[in-house]
């Protein structure tokens, strides 16, 4: 799993750079996450601009890191969401849960 990040006004902004984000990619990201949650951040944007393909094991990850930041009062954004990608959020509801933004700039103005 490669991603890129970086710490803007502490929200860590996270790119995913694989254009696959699939079970063979899930569970890595996930204890990735859970690092980067445990090492003290609590505020996360997670960019798909890169990411042309999403399963369901990887909204299984997004969910569990989620519900890491919940208890720490953590907050979790996703952007750049294309269209096949964000009507899988829509399908399964998931848009109701996690705050999607159109981009980085506007997603950073939610913390």
């Amino acid at each position: 799993m490669k991603l890129s990040k970086q710490t803007i006004n502490d929200v860590l902004v996270i790119v995913i750079e694989n254009k696959e984000a699939n079970l063979s990619k899930s569970e890595q990201f996930k204890e990735m996450m859970f690092k980067d949650i445990e090492d003290g951040s609590h505020n996360l944007v997670i960019s798909f601009e890169n990411v042309e393909y999403l399963d369901s094991s990887f909204l299984g990850a997004l969910v569990a890191v989620l519900k890491k930041l919940l208890p720490l009062k953590g907050k979790l954004v996703l952007t750049h969401l294309n269209e096949d990608i964000r009507n899988l959020f829509e399908l399964t509801r998931l848009d109701k849960i996690f705050s999607i933004e159109s981009n980085i700039e506007i997603s950073l103005q939610q913390f």
